[in-house]
């Protein structure tokens, strides 16, 4: 599994979706989006398409439970979030997969500062880049510094030479993984009519923080952080 971190107090996680799963994923929502349920009302996102292809928490007023997706894409969505808690060093837990939705943004939509939840308060969220524009307009300062249509993950750490938030130069087939609490948001662009499709996927992680860490695991981390594998 080709993987690639970054650490913000808590980690990121960027992981190289395989072929058949983003072409997969890509197909169903370009065959059935005039049938998947709108996502909006459970959403903070800035943004007019937003379709639930996935959603097994608790039926209510805002969406009622539903499956759009093939077993083996949602065993491939287990796998990676197993990596992600393995690598982290976290060891006993129960995964449920909560929610899975596209958002297909426009010109100056976008998604304000926000943190994910699913049943429980304790998980893992992610972002898949399906789609991206060629031109996302013009920057009007910093040019050097690009961040229009960007995703913008903010750490927990503080302080001097802390690394405090990660702003990514996506690519199509990235798929970033961390937890529930961390903020996030993308910012608009400007000046086409192409769009940005995201992949979002909520996993509920239930684990005790004392007891599931492994003797010694966050050393191990650390000298594997230090050692550059």
């Amino acid at each position: 599994m080709k993987f690639d971190f970054v650490y913000l107090g808590q980690t990121v996680l960027k992981y190289e979706v395989p072929l058949e799963i983003f072409v997969g994923l890509n197909d169903i929502y370009e065959k059935r989006k005039k049938e998947l349920p709108k996502a909006n009302k459970q959403l903070v996102g800035k943004i007019e398409d937003e379709v639930s292809l996935f959603f097994d928490g608790p039926p209510n007023d805002k969406m009622n439970q539903h499956n759009f997706l093939p077993q083996d894409i949602l065993q491939w969505f287990d796998s990676v979030f197993n990596h992600y808690l393995t690598w982290n060093k976290v060891g006993e837990n129960r995964r449920h997969i909560n929610s899975i939705w596209v958002n297909e943004m426009k010109a100056y939509e976008y998604n304000p500062i926000h943190i994910h939840q699913g049943k429980l308060f304790t998980g893992l969220s992610s972002v898949m880049i399906m789609k991206l524009p060629t031109n996302t307009g013009i920057e009007y300062s910093a040019p050097e510094k690009p961040m229009n249509g960007r995703l913008q993950i903010i750490g927990a750490s503080a302080g001097q030479f802390a690394k405090t938030d990660y702003s990514p130069n996506s690519k199509i087939g990235d798929f970033y993984v961390f937890p529930y609490d961390m903020r996030h948001t993308v910012y608009p662009f400007n000046g086409t009519k192409e769009k940005r499709r995201t992949l979002v996927c909520n996993v509920d992680v239930e684990y005790n923080p004392v007891s599931s860490r492994t003797a010694g695991g966050q050393n191990e981390w650390l000298l594997k952080c230090h050692d550059g594998n």
